[in-house]
Order: structure tokens, then sequence, then C-alpha cells
């Protein structure tokens, strides 16, 4: 390579060697170009332009602040903000606010890392060799940036869900063994299907022991909010939830999680004998229709009630909450069946909470685990047949699966 292609700042070796620093060199000056420009946009002229009789903008250019770091994605650079007086208004800068160390998406990696096992500790340890030695990241400086989650929590949990098409929701609650002073301590998470195929965190509550009182509480909130009935919720076998709903959205279908029913079938069932059972009760749960599904349900009564009679009387406690799917598109049947749109995201909150335990009461950790949610949020699948969401939501009656056409001169219901 010739001396004289070698960029300005950057040694003649070759340029792959140097390249994450050149390529912040070159942020660097570009971003205070845009600083520089900010200014001359405000007062209207460039640097070292006198002021004329007709400028209509006051001020003046006084040289420049401290050096400061601003930690980015791809490392920290070196910025010095332009200082101007003689305005009537304090100068805000948009490109670079006032007490700015870090970009959002810096802030927004720390929740990510944390819900993939780093400790608070570890942070700054992890991110000098990403983003370079300058990088504000003390420990104080975490604790700073964590602790704000907390107002964003708060604020998150006032906000308007008018807009919201709900479609389906899925209700359950999360335990965390996190050093928490309160072994009754839940936190109510909803998880509801919009009518465009997304799913969204609706409610991340604290409460006692998923309680009929708390899950209404829950509940009571979101409608306030503007958050229209469910077509159907999905939830485990807990009365609290169901007596919650008859409460708050008595409209809505319900829908018994299916791996929460078969793990509490098997309970009554020897060991040796749980395999054959098990397979007996998931040919009841994909049933093509309901009639087969009844029909599966009547054999597995008469093979087993005199051997697993308790088996068999659960499976027939709540076989309505069991069998609500089948009134809905066959597409949507795999989300509808169990409760694993919010069992998935748990898994990871409660490997990481687990491996903390660190919170010492339930609000401490209500805010944290929320952050882990929404970072979970981003990658959830949408909802399969994302194009019957809307029809689902309009009120279409569907049977085993399938819409019921409407007759001629006859109204949907």
């Amino acid at each position: 390579m010739e001396k004289k292609n070698t960029p300005a700042g950057v040694e003649a070796s070759p340029l792959w060697a140097t390249l994450e620093r050149f390529a912040r060199q070159e942020i660097q000056g570009f971003i205070q170009g845009l600083l520089e420009q900010e200014v001359t946009d405000l007062l209207g002229r460039g640097k070292s332009c006198r002021r004329t009789v007709v400028d209509s903008t006051p001020g003046y250019r006084n040289g420049y602040g401290k050096p400061r770091r601003l930690t980015l994605s791809n490392g920290t650079i070196t910025l010095q903000r332009p200082r101007v007086r003689g305005l009537e208004e304090r100068f805000e800068s948009r490109v670079l606010p006032l007490f700015q160390r870090r970009t959002r998406e810096v802030g927004a990696v720390l929740p990510e890392l944390y819900l993939h096992g780093l400790a608070q500790g570890d942070f700054t340890l992890a991110l000098r060799g990403l983003l370079g030695e300058g990088a504000p990241l003390s420990a104080s400086s975490i604790a700073r940036l964590t602790a704000g989650w907390a107002a964003e929590y708060g604020a998150w949990r006032e906000r308007s869900l008018a807009e919201l098409d709900l479609v389906y929701l899925w209700a359950d609650g999360l335990y965390v063994k996190a050093g928490l002073e309160d072994t009754k301590a839940a936190l109510l998470v909803v998880i509801g299907a919009l009518s465009d195929g997304r799913k969204v965190v609706l409610a991340v509550e604290p409460g006692q022991r998923e309680s009929t009182a708390s899950w209404a509480e829950v509940l009571r909130s979101l409608k306030a909010r503007g958050l229209s009935a469910p077509r159907l919720t999905v939830a485990d076998g807990h009365l609290g939830l169901w007596g919650a709903l008859a409460q708050v959205y008595p409209e809505s279908a319900e829908q018994r999680c299916w791996n929460h029913r078969i793990v509490n079938l098997l309970d009554a069932v020897p060991l040796k004998h749980q395999g054959e059972v098990r397979v007996a009760l998931r040919a009841i749960a994909y049933a093509a229709t309901r009639a087969e599904a009844e029909r599966l349900h009547a054999r597995f009564a008469q093979r087993y009630r005199a051997r697993f009679p308790k088996a068999v009387e659960r499976l027939a406690h709540d076989w309505d909450r069991l069998v609500a799917y089948y009134d809905f598109p066959q597409e949507h049947w795999r989300h509808l069946r169990t409760t694993n749109v919010v069992e998935s995201p748990f898994d990871a909150v409660r490997l990481r909470t687990s491996a903390a335990k660190r919170f010492k009461k339930v609000e401490n950790g209500s805010a944290m685990i929320w952050k882990l949610l929404l970072v979970a949020e981003r990658s959830f699948r949408r909802l399969n047949a994302p194009e019957l969401l809307p029809a689902v939501y309009a009120g279409a009656k569907y049977v085993d699966g399938i819409a019921e056409k409407v007759r001629p001169g006859r109204l949907a219901a």
C-alpha cells in the first residue's frame, strides 16, 4: 500500500489492522462537525463571522467546553461542545444533550447482557474491549442506569392501551428464586396477541400467590387503560385468574393450558405407567376435531378409571376449558393449547434471576424483570396466519377451526 493512499492519522500498516480506530476517528470528526453546524444554524453565521446589524439572532460563540467522552455501540469517542453566550435562553444541543454519556443503543445492550447471564459486576470488564478504555461504564454509572429502569417501568404501567386490538391473551405467574423476602410473592405477567399478529407484554405486576384479588387488580388496571376484552384467554389451572376473569372480562372465552394439565394428571399415575398415559393425553390434546377429542376422552376414562381414578377425575374437571380452542382458527391452535407464549421468556428470566440472587424486595426486582421481558419481546414470533386475526377480533365464528359460512341475508353474529 502506498503511503499517499493511507488515511490521515493511520499508520502505513495494513488498513484492517487499524480499521476500528480509523472508523472511530471518522465518526468523531463527523459528530464534531454536526455540533459546529448546529451552532452555525442557531446563530445564522459561521465560525469567525462577525455579527451584522441585520442579524436577527443574538449570541456569540464562546470557545468550547471540556472534552467529553461519548460511548457508541462501536466504541468511545471524545467531543468538545461549542459554547454559546449572549442568548435569551440557555442553548441545549440536540446532537449531544448536556449530561449524555452514552447512546440509547449502548444503554439497551445492558439488559440483553444481563438476560444472557452477565452479572452487574462484570459489565465493565466485558464492555471495555468493545467500547474502548474511555467508556464511562463504572459500577456507579451502571447502577444509575439500572435505577432509571424503575422510572421507565412506572410510566409503562400507566400507558394507554386503548389503541391495541387485542385478540388473544396469555396469563401466568412468575416465581423467582432470587432471595425475595416473601416466598409467596409472584410477578403476574400478561402477554397479548394483537390483530396484526404481534405478541406484546401487557402487564408485569407483583401479586400474592396468583390470588383472585391480585389477578383482578391486574385485569382492572388493563381495562381502565382501555384494553378491550380478549376473544380467548389462555392460562394454567390457578383458580385465581379464572375468578378474576369472570369479574373483569366475563365475555372472554377460556382455555386451560394442556401442558400444565398433563403434568397435573401424571402426578396421579405411577411412574412406570406415565409414558403410556402421556401418549393417550397428547392424542386427546391434538385431536383434529372436538368430537374426536370427546371420543378419545371417553376411551381414556373407560381404560383408566379403575386403575387411575384420580387422573380420570382430573381430566373430566374443567373439560370445557381444555377444548375451547376448537372455536378458533385451526392455524392458531398451536399457540392456544398451552401457555408456552409466556413460559418461553420465563425460562430466560428464571435463569438470570436464579443466578443473581440479589433481589431482596419484590419491587426492586420487578423493574429488572420487566426490562428483561421487554428484551425477550423483541424476539417473539408472530402468530401463524396473522391474516385471520382481524376476523377473529371482529367476532367471526369457527367450528373445529373452520370459519362458519354466513348465509345470504344473514348477519354474522
